[in-house]
């Protein structure tokens, strides 16, 4: 009897020693993923999984209504941040402008969407969100150029699906508030300007603020009937052929653009189409799991290293991620961080140093690999000479063929694998295009996989097919600079010149910018009102 008690008292004293001992630090952030996501949230955990649900049934709807074949895992999964408030989302892009509530970002480093969760008052990203990832969509499923009025217009289409996860029903053609305000409060930007502009060339403010509003009520027209859906097939086949926009949108709907101008009047006094989706979405595979407390400090702040950094402010965030980090001893996201603002703008041995703490810690962390041998290549090109140069390749070399093993799906690993070869001998050759291409079908949202993929091309006498590499993006809407460069180096192929330097600025990560808003105060006189089925 003694015995037995002892016992029980000694397992009773380790139950209590097994409770009450330190535990690791949890977050508040938890990380989900799912077929084609990978989300991140300072929420709870019910909200969070509906959340990716809706995503994967989004997904699967562009899928089903695009025609595009419904496939298991992308090549790429989408990360998405979810937070709570502006503050947070001012964590990864302080230069975001008052009234941005998401943001998707294209880099080198990383594709991801930060977008701020709904707070029940209307104040929420999941409309930009959806916006952004439709563009996100079009770019990794269509390999075609769209002009930019569709673009815009299949993005705003798409961002309004009301979707009811409970139900498994999703709602496409409703209206946004303020692009319907637009519509019948202000006068119209002339038809011939939105079929052959991007937003960032209109100057006049009027017309700026009707570019959305229309672009969305003419893919709504002709998204409304079989036989309006015939013609815009029509009218997109003419223009990536090359035909004039003006002259394929007349001959597609046999319309004059005055005639379709007063069609798409009288189509915003009627009843909206609206198409009603159901019964065909599976329950998505959700996994979900705590972060370490290192996430409240460094998970967002790391994104932002990825986005990039004004020169001014680069010494004070070096200084701060490493302040930070130095809280979390060998955390890996600590170690990450302190690495990659090391390699970026910190103290350069202090950043090898983590991430080689890293590597001993997780021999096939892909990132660390990656920073290490970019760091490898930069001081191969500032070698003092060809031996040492070589033997720095040939550290990169390793550890990108370790990052590759790791991870073939990275497209950062095979964009640094094609630099690292560009300055050899025989570039650009069978296996290096192949390489380009992986990263092209990895991310064809990124500028930088695209011009020096579309340079080699041009190289190796493949022309026609450089240009269309390159035409998606000199008609994105949201280019910005690279869009720009994407036209030069078309115009200079076409010419027969040799293609323009890429500089920093024509690569530069393409940030989505905030909308046109509905001014203060005022309110629609009315608006078109959706339809039931």
């Amino acid at each position: 009897m003694t015995s037995r008690l002892l016992t029980c008292a000694a397992a009773a004293v380790g139950a209590f020693m097994l409770a009450t001992a330190p535990q690791p630090a949890r977050a508040d952030w938890l990380r989900a993923e799912s077929e084609r996501f990978i989300v991140y949230s300072d929420g709870g955990e019910r909200a969070l999984r509906d959340y990716v649900q809706k995503l994967e049934i989004f997904d699967r709807v562009m899928q089903f209504r695009s025609g595009v074949a419904i496939t298991t895992e992308p090549p790429r999964k989408l990360p998405i941040y979810l937070v709570r408030n502006r503050s947070a989302l001012l964590r990864v892009h302080p230069q975001s402008g008052e009234n941005v509530v998401g943001t998707y970002f294209p880099t080198e480093e990383d594709i991801f969407a930060v977008a701020i969760r709904g707070d029940g008052n209307g104040v929420s990203g999941d409309e930009v969100l959806m916006h952004e990832y439709a563009h996100h969509f079009m770019l990794g499923n269509f390999p075609g150029s769209y002009p930019a009025w569709f673009v815009e217009g299949f993005a705003e289409y798409y961002a309004t699906a009301d979707i009811d996860v409970r139900d498994r029903e999703v709602v496409l053609g409703g209206y946004n508030q303020n692009r319907a305000y637009w519509i019948m409060a202000e006068s119209w930007l002339p038809l011939d300007v939105l079929l052959t502009k991007r937003p960032g060339e209109i100057r006049a403010s009027s017309q700026r603020a009707t570019y959305y509003p229309i672009a969305w009520l003419l893919t709504h027209w002709f998204y409304s009937t079989p036989e309006r859906q015939q013609q815009l097939q029509t009218y997109l086949t003419a223009v990536a052929g090359g035909d004039d926009s003006l002259t394929a949108m007349q001959q597609a709907t046999g319309m004059t653009l005055e005639q379709l101008r007063a069609s798409l009047r009288r189509y915003t006094r009627e009843r909206l189409n609206i198409t009603k989706i159901s019964g065909q979405f599976p329950t998505a595979e959700i996994s979900v799991e705590e972060l370490s407390s290192t996430a409240d400090d460094l998970l967002l702040i790391n994104q932002r290293l990825k986005v990039g950094v004004p020169d001014e402010n680069r010494a004070a965030l070096g200084q701060e991620v490493a302040r930070l980090a130095a809280r979390h001893g060998d955390d890996p996201l600590a170690l990450m961080a302190a690495g990659h603002a090391g390699m970026h703008f910190g103290d350069k041995p202090a950043g090898e140093r983590a991430l080689q703490r890293l590597l001993e810690i997780d021999p096939d962390h892909v990132e660390a690999l990656q920073y290490l041998a970019q760091e490898r290549l930069r001081q191969a090109r500032e070698a003092e000479d060809d031996t040492q140069a070589q033997a720095l390749r040939i550290q990169a070399r390793d550890y990108l063929a370790r990052a590759y093993a790791a991870g073939q799906n990275d497209y950062r690993t095979l964009m640094l694998l094609s630099q690292m070869r560009q300055s050899q001998p025989g570039y650009p050759n069978e296996n290096d295009l192949l390489t380009l291409g992986l990263a092209l079908d990895r991310a064809p949202q990124l500028a930088a996989v695209r011009f020096p993929y579309a340079n080699a091309l041009v190289q190796t006498g493949e022309k026609e097919e450089a240009v269309a590499i390159l035409k998606p993006l000199a008609n994105n809407p949201h280019g910005g600079s690279a869009s720009t460069f994407a036209s030069r180096m078309i115009a200079a192929i076409e010419a027969g010149q040799d293609l323009p330097a890429i500089t920093e600025d024509a690569d530069a990560p393409q940030i989505s910018e905030p909308e046109p808003e509905t001014p203060p105060g005022a309110e629609p006189e009315s608006a078109p009102a959706p339809a039931s089925e």
